[in-house]
């Protein structure tokens, strides 16, 4: 955290060339809210001194005995000392004088946590408790949905449409076909005059409504950090504009995911999802959706995943069936460890694991519901595509690449994937062959596994598709691929998967979208009004 802050501050004063403090005063105006300027930090930031250099200095980031030194950047060139002397005559403080005897090392450690920020202070108890639950935080009735967009609320499951009613929410089915009021919030409701037959009754009785519930991980739950974040030649009051909205959402942005998007996307690309062509086929789906994703999620046993499963909101008697999405397309088969093929999910362990989960499903899904087990991604695509080009904090300077990224995250021991983001080409090798294997274990519980209340079916995760389909429209590989963290699938990734899903599934399993609605002209003639998300 403390290289990233640093990196941006010397390359604002670069870019700008301007002095530090005002490079400092130039961010602070642009991120909402209001922050001390910190003495200390200004005297030690230096333009020629690389962040590295800076952060040590200010000893935000250590060297443990017995670790290497983790570094983003090269040495500076013009010192012709080795990186390890380098680094102790700054953590001596030959160049940087910090301490002093007036004050206290404690006025740095806030740094460290973003929780001390003034404007994320407030929001960090709420934060707390949706990463416990999974619950939207704003929840006046208890069914599981909100009328507030962050905070679990909307943007990850169809709006409430009557907070203060816990028999009102998406997804149920209608209420004496909703004659009165809009029991599922789908926006039809009350009676036709013309012949006193209920909308509901008329346009969806026997429509095959349902919804769509997406368990899964962050490239689920589509996480996303904007790179004009960091880009001091795109950088201005705008670029932070979403910075409330990015953090009260996780750095997660489901209203644009693959699987649940439902807004036009403000983060590059375009929106498509399973949802959006879900609701096209039958506008009776209107608001039945739900993201129960969550960062760095695996296939963990029940028991340590019981409060993701248990958020999950269906009623077997009152609800309409529903497609849910399996996807732990990576987390297990990445972590951070040194030694991270020996902390990889085994087949055995997937095996139990999965079907743990789809046991809890079928005691949870309307009877006519759907699974979709979705395979492990080839991670291989993303040391192949990105390793030599620049990162956003490299490109004003040409200085720092995603091999450089990759090597200061594995060293500092929280890589995403220290078994796909790495130079070691026979790592990466197994690490997909492990992919592979427990990707063959879904697909055979999809074979042989029986369940009262849905079937199963498997898919590969289509990145090679993705990619050819990407290439024909123009595009390059690594715009597939997030470009802050280099890891998860990026917008445009997530619109043009969508596409290969759903032609996937009308060709292969058509009775899982369900029919066509031939009343949808006339539902949003009359609902119009009434159809917003």
């Amino acid at each position: 955290g403390c290289v990233l802050v640093v990196s941006v501050i010397e390359q604002l004063a670069q870019w700008h060339n301007s002095t530090v403090k005002a490079a400092v005063e130039r961010l602070c105006n642009y991120i909402p809210g209001k922050y001390p300027i910190t003495g200390h930090m200004l005297r030690c930031i230096d333009r020629e001194m690389n962040a590295d250099v800076v952060c040590h200095s200010l000893k935000l980031c250590t060297q443990d005995p017995g670790q290497p030194l983790c570094h983003l950047y090269p040495p500076p060139k013009r010192q012709r000392l080795s990186p390890g002397l380098l680094y102790s005559l700054a953590l001596a403080g030959q160049k940087c004088q910090i301490i002093s005897a007036h004050s206290s090392p404690k006025s740095f450690t806030a740094f460290s946590s973003v929780c001390a920020f003034p404007l994320l202070a407030k929001l960090c108890e709420k934060i707390k408790y949706v990463l416990r639950s999974k619950l939207p935080f704003e929840d006046s009735d208890g069914d599981k949905f909100s009328t507030f967009p962050t905070l679990r609320g909307y943007h990850w499951r169809g709006r409430d449409c009557n907070d203060k009613n816990t028999t009102v929410y998406p997804g149920r089915r209608p209420d004496n076909w909703d004659v009165k009021s809009d029991s599922n919030c789908n926006g039809i409701w009350g009676v036709d005059p013309k012949d006193g037959i209920p909308y509901e009754e008329k346009f969806c009785k026997g429509a095959g409504s349902q919804g769509v519930v997406l368990l899964g991980d962050s490239a689920g739950a589509h996480f996303h950090i904007p790179p004009e974040w960091m880009t001091v030649t795109q950088m201005s009051s705008k670029s932070f504009a979403n910075l409330p909205t990015a953090f009260t959402n996780e750095l997660d942005w489901p209203q644009f995911s693959e699987i649940t998007g439902f807004l036009n996307s403000t983060i590059g690309g375009w929106t498509d999802s399973l949802y959006l062509r879900l609701r096209r086929r039958n506008r009776c789906n209107h608001r039945d959706l739900q993201n129960i994703s969550q960062n760095g999620i695996a296939c963990f046993p029940i028991n340590r995943a019981a409060y993701l499963y248990s958020s999950l909101a269906r009623n077997q008697l009152l609800d309409n069936p529903a497609i849910v999405i399996y996807a732990t397309i990576g987390n297990d088969v990445c972590n951070g460890n040194r030694d991270t093929l020996a902390h990889m999910t085994t087949p055995k362990e997937m095996l139990s694991n999965v079907v743990q989960a789809l046991q809890y499903l079928d005691s949870r899904l309307p009877n006519g519901s759907h699974v979709i087990l979705t395979g492990l991604v080839d991670g291989r695509f993303l040391w192949d595509n990105l390793h030599d080009r620049y990162h956003p904090l490299g490109q004003l300077n040409k200085d720092i690449t995603y091999s450089q990224l990759y090597s200061f995250l594995d060293c500092l021991q929280v890589s995403p994937c220290g078994g796909w983001l790495t130079p070691n080409e026979t790592l990466r090798n197994l690490t997909s062959e492990r992919a592979l294997q427990l990707s063959n274990v879904l697909k055979e519980i999809a074979r042989s596994e029986k369940f009262t209340n849905f079937d199963v079916f498997y898919m590969d995760f289509p990145l090679r598709q993705t990619a050819e389909e990407w290439r024909k429209m123009g595009g390059e590989p690594w715009q597939l691929i997030e470009p802050v963290d280099g890891f998860h699938p990026s917008q445009i990734a997530a619109a043009v998967g969508t596409n290969i899903t759903w032609q996937k599934a009308l060709h292969e399993w058509p009775q899982v979208l369900g029919k066509e609605n031939p009343f949808n002209d006339q539902i949003e003639a009359i609902f119009k009004d009434q159809g917003g998300h």
